[in-house]
């Protein structure tokens, strides 16, 4: 009770001209964390001060923003071993409130009917093309080819929710989709796109990787093979190198997100968007020596 009261004392001197007085206030709200969300939101739809409304904006995002941190910091150190869970975490960035299990609802709907036609029998390149045909053609998922640079696009909400991504959130869903089916499908970091590999671990002596084919998941989850992205590769004058063909880790396909996110911003011009995504970067690349 003494913590609500402290509270609205403090939201009454938010709109304080005094600049010094204002800092201090902000910096208590800030220390209180989540409980002070409720508080300024209500003073935000009474008030029609439009500095007092800015300044409540800056103050619910700075908390929300700093959990975000938080979120993504026990995630990574906990092993970063849900891939959706850490493209859930991003995906709070911009949309805090969003009912996340929701989202996870959504993705197993598509997998109980992707289930519910499998049959054990059936070889690998069957199954892909099963899944192809539920995710594609019945539920209508495509690659966002008309505003491919748009932020929305890494946003796992709006992807499910416009059936419209980037290679690499149309990947994250399609592989997490895959691997509650047990199919072995996994990120593969190509540079300049974003593709899945089968995993066949029984063919590592044929293949170094350990890769039966390949999945396009922008492209309708075309499947294709080594030689195309030997090709791919040449066409952009680079060297072939391990990673280019093997699974990455999680961490690697959520920092791939988060550069697409600064890349998006800095089109847009939204200089604070692109410094808050940048402090998310340091967070997977620091201490990555110590951990690996």
């Amino acid at each position: 009770m003494e913590n609500s009261t402290e509270i609205s004392a403090l939201v009454k001197l938010l709109d304080d001209p005094d600049q010094e007085v204002f800092h201090h206030v902000e910096q208590r709200l800030l220390e209180h964390g989540h409980s002070v969300i409720h508080f300024l939101e209500t003073e935000w739809e009474k008030s029609l001060d439009t500095l007092l409304q800015e300044r409540i904006e800056n103050i619910v995002h700075k908390i929300q923003f700093s959990s975000v941190k938080e979120d993504l910091k026990l995630w990574y150190h906990s092993g970063a071993f849900d891939l959706l869970q850490g493209a859930l975490v991003i995906n709070r960035y911009q949309y805090p409130d969003l009912d996340e299990q929701k989202m996870i609802n959504q993705i197993e709907d598509i997998k109980r009917e992707i289930w519910l036609s499998l049959q054990y029998e059936m070889s690998s390149v069957e199954k892909i093309k099963l899944i192809n045909h539920i995710f594609y053609t019945v539920q209508g998922f495509s690659g966002n080819t008309k505003n491919h640079h748009d932020p929305q696009n890494s946003y796992i909400n709006q992807v499910l929710e416009s059936k419209k991504g980037n290679q690499i959130s149309l990947a994250i869903i399609y592989s997490t989709i895959a691997q509650k089916l047990d199919i072995p499908v996994y990120g593969v970091n190509l540079p300049q796109h974003f593709i899945l590999g089968y995993i066949d671990e029984s063919k590592k002596e044929d293949n170094e990787f350990g890769v039966l084919f390949y999945i396009n998941a922008f492209n309708k989850g075309a499947i294709f093979g080594k030689h195309d992205v030997d090709q791919f590769l040449r066409q952009l004058n680079l060297q072939p190198q391990p990673g280019f063909y093997a699974p990455c880790s999680n961490v690697e396909i959520i920092r791939r997100i988060i550069r697409n996110l600064i890349s998006s911003y800095e089109n847009l011009g939204a200089a604070e968007k692109v410094e808050e995504l940048k402090e998310l970067q340091e967070i997977l690349t620091n201490n990555e020596l110590g951990l690996l």
